[in-house]
């Protein structure tokens, strides 16, 4: 599996640097702000460009929130834990996982990664890792780089194309024209996906739950439609802003406990 992770990275970047350096070299609006001594426009798109690449390593690389032993019995002692534990009624089972012993509310045990991830979202096969607490707002500010790179790559493309009938025009034209239609295609790809995770995190659910829901036990037991949704702005300062992971056993008793 690492030769495959290793090949799925090795293709994103080169394809990433492949686009940018061809746009550069074709008769494009970068390359006459370049020749022109225009430097600005250029070098913010490499920089992106670059930004881009780099996100993408930081999500790759970053542990999703790997459910360790030792942080899960440290918390089962907390005073924050001592609480929840006594208020769970008996339809809603608390499971342990089979391969990891350990599994908070909200973690799913990922069978290529082989861990438990908390606030377990997918496993991307893009970037080979999961999407999990840790890095799902990396994940999110990549898609919006990488979308701001496509559009504006793509409009990059289309300026350096012009249109004739003739053999010799595909000729020339075509790097730039399969250049434009990945980007087309890359783009709705990326749009589809920013889309869907922001509703999915302004509503404080995930992938995993919102296809699965009625699979898990604290989502069908629970007397809430979506017992960890605690109104759009907390839901996103909770998922962008907040600097510890979240004990979501609290959330999810309280809020079940409180009158409907």
């Amino acid at each position: 599996m690492g030769g495959g992770r290793l090949w799925v990275r090795v293709a994103h970047t080169a394809l990433s640097c492949g686009l940018a350096l061809g746009l550069f070299l074709h008769r494009t609006d970068l390359q006459k702000q370049e020749e022109r001594g225009e430097l600005l426009q250029p070098l913010i798109f490499v920089s992106l460009v670059l930004c881009s690449i780099l996100l993408y390593f930081r999500v790759c690389l970053m542990d999703p929130g790997f459910v360790k032993a030792e942080e899960e019995e440290k918390a089962e002692k907390s005073e924050e834990q001592s609480v929840v534990i006594p208020l769970v009624p008996s339809n809603v089972k608390l499971r342990r996982c089979g391969y990891c012993m350990v599994k908070p509310m909200r973690a799913r045990h990922c069978q290529l990664c082989q861990h438990c991830v908390r606030r377990y979202d997918h496993h991307c096969p893009w970037i080979e890792n999961c999407i999990g607490e840790k890095n799902h707002p990396f994940f999110i500010v990549y898609l919006s780089v990488q979308l701001v790179v496509l559009v504006w790559g793509g409009q990059v493309a289309w300026s350096g194309l012009y249109f004739e009938l003739s053999w010799e025009w595909l000729n020339h034209n075509i790097f730039l024209l399969t250049s434009f239609l990945l980007i087309v295609i890359f783009t709705i790809v990326v749009v589809l996906l920013l889309i869907s995770h922001l509703y999915l995190i302004s509503c404080n659910t995930t992938t995993w739950e919102f296809m699965s829901h009625h699979r898990i036990s604290y989502l069908r037991h629970s007397e809430l439609e979506n017992p960890f949704d605690q109104g759009v702005i907390l839901n996103l300062w909770r998922f962008f802003c907040s600097c510890h992971l979240t004990a979501w056993e609290k959330i999810y008793f309280h809020r079940n406990n409180e009158p409907v």
